[in-house]
């Protein structure tokens, strides 16, 4: 455990990192399982899933894309918690994570709020929620009762029959300052959105870091950054694109997830979402630093 006064770096600086790519809602719910499989043969270890309201659910992916891969992890970043009961989210993850025991990367968040109020889910404070929806889930992925009355969640004993052996780490989708000292606090990792520079990158985690100080458990497993490569970065070379990759490890990202997009940098182009993912991990993750075994200088082609 991490309190005032003692350790609270930068999570992931230094350390080897974990290369993955992202499935956007964008993507034909028909195409998902090409962009698996495609992702496991190369070698990638993660694909991450994003949850948008009205198009493919989350979890209904994760379930067919780990029983179509042996050894690939899924991340769900993130799931949104005014669209689900804590009790209902526990009983997903804890289904997937002990029928798939080390291959869910399980994340929550806020989801965005014109959605939730399509939907008649929004509430008067997300940051409440999402603290209150993390602190049950936790305990119930443990196979604890949980008795809580608090502004949005009320359980009464609630306690899985089925949790799962090991329960899977937690993550935390964040922004505001004041949502990543919460994923700090309560998350076993944090998720942070597609569009962050690496100076972005490494200001959020250090206000991440604050809220691990005030943590009350202990465990921290990293942190997963969305980043951008569009088809002229990948145009030029694979070396160009692990060293833009390496900025955002070497500012704390332990898992850098990729999403292939536009010219804009922002807008997911899932066009050859499967090709992108087999480049990565063919032709990228052998370039980037920080994978023990794998060389990191330049491909030939990159080289001047």
């Amino acid at each position: 455990m991490t309190g005032p006064g003692q350790d609270a770096r930068v999570p992931g600086a230094g350390d080897a990192v974990t290369l993955a790519v992202v499935a956007t809602p964008e993507l034909p719910t028909r195409g998902l399982l090409a962009v698996a499989q495609a992702a496991e043969a190369s070698g990638l270890a993660e694909l991450w899933l994003w949850e948008d309201v009205y198009r493919q659910s989350a979890v209904a992916q994760a379930g067919a894309v780990l029983s179509a891969t042996e050894r690939l992890r899924v991340g769900l970043g993130v799931l949104p918690v005014p669209l689900r009961h804590a009790v209902l989210a526990a009983m997903d993850v804890a289904t997937l994570a002990e029928m798939f025991p080390g291959r869910l990367v399980p994340g929550i968040g806020h989801g965005v709020q014109s959605w939730m109020a399509e939907i008649g889910a929004r509430v008067a404070s997300p940051l409440t929620l999402l603290r209150e929806h993390a602190s049950v889930l936790r305990p119930l992925l443990r196979g604890e009762p949980v008795t809580v009355a608090g502004r949005y969640v009320a359980l009464d004993g609630a306690r899985l029959v089925w949790p799962p052996a090991v329960p899977p780490p937690l993550y935390v989708g964040a922004h505001g300052p004041r949502t990543l000292r919460l994923a700090g606090e309560v998350g076993d990792g944090v998720i942070l959105q597609l569009g962050v520079s690496p100076d972005d990158t490494r200001a959020q985690l250090h206000t991440v870091a604050e809220g691990r100080a005030a943590r009350d458990h202990g465990g921290w497993s990293g942190a997963c950054v969305y980043v951008g490569v569009d088809a002229a970065l990948r145009a030029a070379g694979p070396g160009r694109t692990a060293a833009h990759l390496r900025r955002f490890v070497d500012a704390g990202a332990t898992t850098v997830a990729v999403v292939p997009v536009e010219p804009d940098g922002t807008t997911p182009d899932m066009s050859d979402a499967a090709g992108t993912a087999a480049w990565l991990g063919t032709e990228v993750r052998p370039l980037l630093a920080g994978a023990p075994g794998e060389p990191t200088a330049p491909s030939r082609e990159d080289q001047p």
